[in-house]
């Protein structure tokens, strides 16, 4: 892709991948001011498990969104915050159903857990599940922070604090950082800092906690879960996020939008200008103005 963007014949680029990987290209190109980008880049999605919350089902659906595909997903729930009353009954639950889960080869029946593709995974991994140990975390789990080859058994390591690596930076793997809140400030002043923004989890019943975390969410993410894992589905809905996060909208209908400009064809409102229009819009002489007239 570089010697590509160096020729400046690029007029638009759609990419998913890091932000870093997605700036070095742009970086590249002649005129960047005249490329346009669509991009879905890094996340490191929330999930917030709320005093509220039905554990059950914020178990269950953690365990899908942070574990499906390896947690190889930008969409996946890259960290867990749970309110401290419930820690205690919600993390034994967590435990109990990531280490049900079935690691093999992708063909072997009920297989949750696959070998990773990128032979140096397992090692980053490994770095910062150390540095969360280091500075005062656990693995939880009993079959957690095993390692065979690229085989990554799943993993929670709790309790994770902001001086960790993965409190902040994506793992990209089948590991689930857990931390604990008590008030909503220590909410707020995370996801100020976070330098991503696309999706975010709320698991809760109480609608008034809902409602208060929602109107704080969407002005740092662009897409709130309610009771269910992050997602994506740009042919059903808009596909976006803030921050390091994306660059324009990803959807069947919003793809037309991020790769046009909006033209126009303008005149006096004059007896003599006005016959001019509908003349060419009449006889399809313009298919621009056919299309689009609006006098």
């Amino acid at each position: 892709m570089p010697p590509v963007m160096k020729t400046g014949l690029i007029d638009v680029f759609a990419f998913i991948g890091t932000n870093a990987a997605a700036a070095a290209m742009i970086k590249d190109h002649p005129s960047p001011n005249r490329l346009r980008v669509c991009l879905g880049l890094d996340a490191k999605n929330p999930a917030f498990v709320l005093p509220s919350a039905d554990l059950d089902l914020a178990v269950s659906e953690t365990i899908l969104g942070a574990l499906s595909y390896n947690g190889q997903r930008c969409t996946a729930i890259k960290i867990v915050f749970v309110h401290d009353s419930v820690a205690d009954l919600f993390l034994p639950k967590l435990i109990q159903a990531v280490d049900a889960l079935k690691m093999g080869l992708p063909w072997e029946k009920g297989t949750k857990i696959t070998p990773l593709p990128e032979a140096d995974k397992p090692a980053y991994l490994r770095k910062v599940i150390e540095d969360a140990v280091s500075k005062g975390a656990k693995v939880v789990n009993p079959r957690g922070a095993q390692f065979d080859r690229t085989f990554v058994a799943p993993t929670v390591v709790y309790p994770v604090t902001s001086e960790m690596s993965l409190y902040w930076k994506e793992q990209f793997g089948p590991v689930i950082p857990v931390a604990t809140f008590h008030e909503t400030a220590e909410i707020h002043q995370y996801l100020n800092q976070c330098e991503f923004g696309q999706q975010a989890a709320v698991f809760g019943t109480e609608h008034s906690e809902i409602a208060a975390l929602i109107d704080v969410l969407v002005n740092v993410v662009c897409r709130v879960n309610i009771n269910s894992q992050c997602q994506r589905g740009p042919d059903r809905f808009p596909f976006t996020g803030r921050r390091n996060s994306a660059a324009g909208t990803l959807s069947v209908h919003d793809a037309l939008r991020v790769f046009s400009i909006r033209s126009m064809v303008a005149c006096k409102e004059t007896k003599a200008n006005t016959a001019i229009l509908n003349d060419i819009t009449r006889h399809q002489e313009s298919q621009f103005l056919r299309l689009n007239h609006i006098f």
